[in-house]
């Protein structure tokens, strides 16, 4: 006895809605826009629920967000132009001193570790989102990412430090605005 299209359609809703929120987040920091992440997110959902039939693992969270990353990748071949990339300046800035907290200075960190995050190549925004973010092992990622785990821990060591760097960049040239 088969699937009726109602059970098809209840069981890919109770895998792969709870993962909508994941979906986006990775969209949106492989991308770097809200209404393009969106997009992304929906043509992946309808990628997933097209393929379901074929869905065997048990991890429907790795499975979609396989699809999301596949399709933001597509779709920036497809859109993307090099002269929108903001060239990255590779040299090392020192840690800002501490602060205390106000509600507008973490607003303002939040806001200066999303401008960061966007200068970074999609390879690094990726591996920060799936390992920062979602909390995904090296191993899953290099089974995804289809590269060497090696790889993966390069890939997010440079994340990490080029973020430090495109943060520490941000604080100075806002300390510079102020004087």
């Amino acid at each position: 006895m088969g699937t009726t299209s109602s059970e098809h359609k209840s069981s890919f809703e109770e895998l792969f809605l709870p993962q909508l929120d994941a979906a986006y987040n990775l969209a949106y920091w492989i991308v770097g826009g809200d209404q393009d992440a969106q997009d992304i997110v929906q043509e992946a959902y309808v990628r997933a629920f097209k393929g379901f039939s074929g869905f065997r693992g048990n991890n429907p969270r790795a499975w979609l967000l396989t699809i999301v990353r596949n399709t933001a990748y597509s779709w920036i071949q497809k859109h993307f132009r090099e002269d929108n990339i903001i060239p990255f300046d590779e040299k090392i800035h020192a840690i800002p001193p501490d602060e205390p907290r106000s509600e507008a200075s973490y607003e303002r960190q939040k806001q200066q570790l999303q401008e960061a995050l966007s200068r970074l190549p999609h390879d690094f925004r990726e591996v920060l989102v799936l390992h920062e973010l979602e909390g995904w092992s090296y191993k899953k990622m290099a089974s995804t990412l289809n590269v060497p785990i090696g790889t993966v821990m390069s890939r997010l060591s440079r994340a990490r430090r080029r973020l430090h760097e495109a943060i520490a960049e941000l604080s100075n040239t806002e300390v510079e605005d102020e004087l």
